[in-house]
Order: structure tokens, then C-alpha cells, then sequence
């Protein structure tokens, strides 16, 4: 009666050794230990291990001992290895017991019998509980046998709890993984309108670090300036969004960056974005969480811009030539008028000229087609002369430019290079051009070009009106051209520097500019490689 007062007590309080185990979000490693540990102290074993199944490989690894020293554990890899298949039950032991007694004797441990209790988490078993004796043949009372039985469904149990938690948060890390990295922003709130999650490329679009804004109330962060949808969350949350089966909330506006040391041009930078908000419902239809997909929508609305603007421009640029060919080649046709030959010559020259310009702004309008289908292509040859280039350039807007003064200066060896003729003299034409156009008061055009080791520069200097700090970000885009009164009286479509640092870039080279530190006026300098 005493012994078995004394195996209850023993049970419980290792059942409850176990159960604060199991409670205690201990590692694996630890639970299994103190549940190894229980069951040799049981039955006043000698050491034991637990090894567990891996599901990949379908083998046992030893996770826990105890009572064996760490030099002497592969010494027990006999009793992992799978049993031959023809053996029965009663083989099998008697196999099991040969292999121990041989691992006793030469790990010098004494080691004669083993009690084996297979781990099973619901039809599956996931591990093996070996708890080995010394000493003769041992009885194992039934009861104690019930208690190990349960030791080993512990065990079990804990595996499985160990491996649910594992699968979970894999599956927490996969998903802030996928969240993290998407190229979309993404930005979780909780019931309060807090933000919980904030991505990478969320924080791109903002210019907010993610740890400046989590916690914070989303209008803290989302201010809009201006609106562009009819309302915005706290709106659509005032007039009783999410409806039961409502649909995801769209709202779009201009967002106001912060100012970034690193990136000053960012100082008042808007940033048009369109966030898509989607409510996360409990099992009773209350919203838990906001899940916000956010697109940047700013190179869409500049893109929309420059539409706007290549209507504009084209539409008046296109207009100007037609009504002047078709203004005297309807004075020509006059049946009233007797023109003198002089005066008809000078009309065809107006109308010849007229469609000259029309057809350059025609080809400049298929450069820019090409160049966004990506079929702009170069006719390379190795005998391109530059000097000759801009002698031939020089030429041209002589007769156009009776104000100006042009002065080449070409070092004495400059090479020939290889390139694209017709291009390179296209994006000469278009610099002297502009440098026409933004200096009409007249002064000097200096065309230069100097030899380097690796390659040549071409630079075009004029004594115009230089291009203000704020404009300078975008002289190379589409249809850009700078906003003051001089260039609102100049035509163009804002297209040449856009094509000449494209036609540049495609012979390998770079294009850039600078206002004159000793005067008036910019230089524009572009370098094409020697080899």
C-alpha cells in the first residue's frame, strides 16, 4: 500500500514538473529534458535519450539525453538505425536489447536493459523515449508503465505544439517578408486608426522611416493637399464605412513630403498617392484591422502632365508653319496679283523653310516614338570630325543670327571618333539653337572642343540668361522648358535636350550643364569616348 502511495505521489509531482514545463514557452530541448529526466528517475534508470523523426528525411536524430556524457552519445546510434523488416515484435526487442548491451560494453556503462516508448501525435509518430537500466532483469509495475506511456504522449505533444509554432512563425516571417519587400506600399492600422505596419517601399514613397511612424494615427502621417477623391478614411468611417459587404475604400490626394537632410530637393516635394483601404472582420462583422494598399501615382500624373503639354505644344508648334505655308501660297495663287519674280522667290523660300521646320519637328516627334518603343537605333561610322560638324553647324544659323558672334575653338589634334554623323549634328544643332534662343540680345556662341585620355568634349557657351536652381532638375525631360517670360516668346517643344542627352548616352557618353561663373549665360558640354 506504501509503494503505491509513494508511485502516486512520484506521478504527480512529475506530471506537474512536466505540465509547468510545457506551460512555461520553454524550448523544446528543455521540455524534452525534464520529461527524459522524469522518466529515468522513475524507474531508477541508469541514463536514457529522446530522438526525434525528421520528416524530410525519415530518420532519427537524437534531441535530448540524459545521463550520458556528450563523447559518448553516437555510441547510441545502433539504436536509431531501422530494424530489419522480417523481424517480429518479440525479434525486434531481443535486437534492441543485443545492440544496447554492446553500446553498455563499449561505452563502459553497464547498460543492460532499455525501456522503448514510441512518441505518437495522432496516427504519426514523431520520435522514440529510450530509458536504459543496469543490473539484472527489472519488472516494470503496470502503473508505472501507464505513467511512462504518458510521459512519451507529453513528450509527443510537445514536439507537435514545437513544430505548429515553428510552421506559424515561418509563416509570420514568409508573410512580413512578402509585406516588406513588395514594390507596393503596404500599411496596416489597428481599430484606433494606429499604424502597425509600415513597408519599405511605403516608407519610400513618404519619405517616412518606418520606426518614425509606427504607433502614430494615420491622419498624423496622411494629410492631404489637396484631396482629389470625394472623401477620405475618416469621412467614409464617419458616414458608416465598412457596410456589411461593403467594398474596399479608394481615396486619392497629393501628400506633402518631409524635409530630409540627405535630400534637400525633397523640402515641399508632393507626392500623389492612391491608397486603397480594405477592412479585416471578426467572426461577429466588427472591423479588427485596415489593410491600405498605396500606389505611387506621381510619375502616372506627370506623365498625364506631359500629355497635356504635348498637345499644347505640339498643336502651336505644328500650327505656326502650316499658317505661314499656307498664308503665301494662298497670296501666290491671287489671280488679281501680278508677283514679280523676286517677290515669288522669296515666298517659295518662306514656304521651303516653313517646311523644313515642320518636318524637323515631325522627325523629332518619331525620335521621342522610338526612343519609349525602344527602337532608336545609331548608324556608327569610325571618320566622325567634329570641328567639321560645328564648322557646318556655324554655318547654318549664321544667316539666322545677325546678332551673334560664333567662335570654334577645337584643339590642334582633335581625332576623328566613331558615332552616329547625322545624330551628333543633331545634338549640335540643338545646342546652338538654345543658345540662340535664350541669348537674343546677341553676344558671343563659343563652340570648343578639347582631347582628353579616354575622350573628347564639345562644349557650347552662350551669354544669355543662364537657368535658374529650381529649373535645373529637369532641363533634360520631355517637353521641359525654362518658365520665365523670355522662354514663353520663344518657340520649341522642349524636346531638343531631351533627344540630344538620349543621342549622347547612346554613343556611351553624358551630357551636362553649368551656369557661367565669369558672366552671363550656361555652357552645355557632352563627352563621346575615343575608342
Amino acid at each position: 500500500m506504501a509503494q503505491l502511495v509513494d508511485i502516486r505521489i512520484l506521478q504527480r509531482e512529475y506530471l506537474l514538473a512536466i505540465s509547468r514545463a510545457l506551460t512555461a514557452e520553454l524550448d523544446l530541448h528543455d521540455v524534452l529534458r525534464i520529461i527524459l529526466q522524469s522518466s529515468v528517475e522513475l524507474v531508477s534508470g541508469r541514463a536514457g535519450l529522446i530522438a526525434l523523426r525528421d520528416a524530410k528525411t525519415e530518420t532519427l536524430r537524437v534531441a535530448a539525453v540524459y545521463g550520458i556524457p556528450v563523447n559518448l552519445v553516437d555510441h547510441f546510434a545502433p539504436l536509431l538505425r531501422d530494424l530489419p523488416n522480417d523481424l517480429d515484435s518479440a525479434e525486434q526487442e531481443a535486437e534492441l536489447t543485443r545492440r544496447l548491451q554492446k553500446i553498455g560494453r563499449d561505452a563502459s556503462m553497464g547498460l543492460t536493459q532499455m525501456v522503448r516508448l514510441p512518441m505518437i501525435s495522432g496516427e504519426q509518430a514523431v520520435g522514440v523515449v529510450y530509458v536504459f537500466l543496469a543490473g539484472s532483469a527489472y519488472y516494470l509495475p503496470q502503473d508505472v508503465k501507464m505513467l511512462l506511456r504518458s510521459f512519451a504522449e507529453q513528450a509527443a505533444i510537445a514536439v507537435r505544439n514545437a513544430r505548429l509554432y515553428q510552421q506559424v512563425n515561418q509563416e509570420k516571417q514568409r508573410l512580413d517578408a512578402i509585406i516588406e519587400q513588395s514594390a507596393d506600399g503596404v500599411m496596416i492600422l489597428d481599430q484606433a486608426l494606429r499604424i502597425t505596419v509600415f513597408n519599405q517601399a511605403l516608407s519610400r514613397m513618404t519619405g517616412r522611416p518606418s520606426p518614425s511612424v509606427i504607433g502614430h494615427h494615420h491622419d498624423e502621417i496622411f494629410q492631404w493637399r489637396p484631396l482629389k477623391t470625394a472623401m477620405d478614411l475618416q469621412g467614409a468611417l464617419a458616414n458608416g464605412w465598412p457596410l456589411p459587404g461593403a467594398a474596399h475604400l479608394y481615396v486619392e490626394g497629393d501628400l506633402l513630403r518631409p524635409y530630409q537632410e540627405n535630400d534637400p530637393t525633397m523640402e515641399g516635394n508632393l507626392i500623389s498617392l492612391g491608397i486603397t483601404y480594405a477592412p479585416l472582420m471578426d467572426s461577429d462583422g466588427r472591423m479588427t484591422d485596415i489593410i491600405a494598399n498605396v500606389r505611387d501615382l506621381t510619375r502616372y500624373r506627370e506623365e498625364e502632365s506631359l500629355q497635356k503639354t504635348f498637345i499644347s505644344v505640339v498643336s502651336h508648334e505644328l500650327k505656326t508653319p502650316v499658317s505661314i505655308i499656307k498664308g503665301y501660297a494662298g497670296t501666290l495663287r491671287r489671280q488679281d496679283a501680278n508677283w514679280s519674280p523676286e517677290i515669288v522667290e522669296d515666298s517659295l523660300s518662306v514656304i521651303e523653310e516653313e517646311a523644313d521646320n515642320l518636318n524637323d519637328l515631325i522627325d523629332s516627334l518619331l525620335e521621342v516614338s522610338r526612343l519609349q518603343a525602344g527602337t532608336f537605333n545609331l548608324e556608327m561610322s569610325d571618320d566622325v570630325f567634329l570641328p567639321e560638324i560645328a564648322t557646318n553647324v556655324t554655318r547654318k544659323f549664321s544667316s539666322q543670327a545677325k546678332n551673334h558672334r560664333f567662335i570654334l575653338k577645337f584643339d590642334e589634334d582633335f581625332p576623328l571618333v566613331v558615332g552616329d554623323e547625322r545624330r551628333l549634328t543633331q545634338v549640335l544643332n540643338n545646342l546652338v539653337s538654345n543658345a540662340l534662343k535664350y541669348a537674343p540680345d546677341g553676344g558671343s556662341i563659343v563652340i570648343s572642343g578639347q582631347v582628353h585620355p579616354q575622350h573628347v568634349t564639345i562644349s557650347v557657351r552662350d551669354s544669355g540668361i543662364g537657368i535658374s536652381d529650381h529649373q535645373q532638375h529637369r532641363i533634360f525631360q520631355k517637353f521641359a522648358r525654362l518658365d520665365n517670360a523670355l522662354s514663353r516668346k520663344a518657340e520649341g517643344t522642349g524636346l531638343g535636350l531631351y533627344l540630344s542627352k538620349a543621342i549622347v548616352e547612346a554613343h556611351h557618353g553624358r551630357i551636362w550643364f553649368h551656369n557661367n561663373p565669369d558672366g552671363p549665360g550656361a555652357t552645355f558640354t557632352f563627352s563621346l569616348p575615343r575608342d
